[in-house]
């Protein structure tokens, strides 16, 4: 579930994407305050809008909300109190982890590429990078599908000179660590980093 908020350009109104596929042909059902949209062949609800947002919940961010189970809590209870079923499946695993870089290969297709296999702890995922300095046998910060990096922008499963990249594995720049090298590479963790562990700058 992925939720934008921008009062001074959008207006009152939250926006919260269920799906990460995009709509085909869309049917808006509204529930009071809640404006429902579906997919028109299916019925299944992809995304929805919540007008008048402050009324229901306290937003002071600008951009990619930050979702908590307090603010899950909150969505809940201004759609019970608009009459709309939605089921909010929210998964709040961590999303910056530590990850260690099992292989890693050359892109067929992109000299400065490269396509690692990184295991963080309960998966191995597929990533394309793009860092000078990445290398099998380390350790890294991971922002896996979902994480909101500090800049705004959100992680989503991409494909890159027609190769799949399922999260990003992160420079200190990316994650506005104090005093990050000024030269571009991903940073490396101490080899008693644990994988799999969420990663806290």
């Amino acid at each position: 579930m992925n939720v934008a908020y921008n009062k001074p350009y959008v207006g009152d109104v939250l926006l919260v994407q269920l799906a990460s596929e995009a709509i085909v042909k869309t049917v808006v059902e509204m529930k009071g305050d809640v404006a429902l949209l579906k997919e028109a062949s299916t019925g299944e609800i992809k995304a929805f809008n919540l007008f008048n947002a402050s009324k229901y919940m306290t937003l002071t961010a600008q951009g990619i909300i930050e979702v908590t189970p307090e603010f899950v809590d909150a969505l809940e209870k201004a759609l019970a109190a608009n009459d709309a079923v939605v089921n909010l499946d929210v998964d709040f695993s961590p999303k910056f982890v530590v990850g260690y870089v099992e292989t890693k290969e050359k892109h067929p297709n992109a000299d400065k590429l490269n396509i690692c296999t990184v295991n963080v702890g309960e998966e191995t995922l597929q990533i394309v990078c793009g860092a000078p300095n990445v290398d099998a046998g380390q350790k890294v910060v991971v922002a896996k599908i979902g994480a909101v990096m500090p800049s705004g922008m959100l992680i989503k499963e991409g494909n890159l000179r027609g190769v799949d990249s399922f999260g990003m594995i992160c420079s200190a720049r990316e994650l506005e660590i104090p005093n990050a090298p000024s030269e571009k590479g991903i940073m490396v963790l101490a080899e008693d980093a644990k994988i799999g562990e969420a990663f806290e700058a």
